[in-house]
């Protein structure tokens, strides 16, 4: 084999490394904003297995992955929940370990949205085992909407 192409192999190989590496690396780090998008994504679809990644342990109870998927496939069968579309915003207040982020769902249900309205939410997220996931959903009224979701 000439120099050229031994060099020209071992320049390809180092890409090729670079480039896996790199792709790891973003795949591992999950914004907070792309956290919420994901769970909301996840829901919406009804693939609570993959939404229990994206949830901290305190919103999980206890349960292993089976067990919670089971129970939000109830809660959204027996309350008729549908999802028609949301809008996540830029994470707000992060820090290290823990961030907030805005999202306007469009959903409705048997029980406390039988109308459709839009539902102003804040995420409350945190670091665990080095990915952002939701520790807490809380609807946003009165004043706080309006620091949260000025355009709405």
């Amino acid at each position: 084999m000439t120099c050229m192409k031994w060099l020209s192999a071992v320049t390809c190989a180092s890409l090729l490394i670079l480039a896996t590496n790199a792709i790891s690396a973003s795949e591992g780090e999950r914004s907070p904003d792309e956290t919420v998008r994901q769970y909301l994504s996840a829901m919406q679809a009804h693939r609570f297995n993959d939404a229990y990644d994206l949830v901290s342990k305190t919103l999980r109870g206890g349960k292993d992955r089976e067990e919670w998927a089971k129970e939000q496939k109830y809660i959204v069968e027996v309350g008729e929940v549908k999802i028609f579309e949301f809008k996540v915003f830029p994470a707000r207040d992060v820090t290290a370990d823990k961030a907030r982020v805005p999202n306007i769902l469009k959903s409705q249900d048997k029980y406390l949205n039988q109308l459709g309205l839009d539902e102003y939410e804040l995420y409350d997220l945190l670091k665990e085992d080095g990915q952002w996931r939701i520790d807490q959903q809380t609807l946003v009224e009165g004043t706080d909407k309006d620091a949260y979701f000025p355009q709405h």
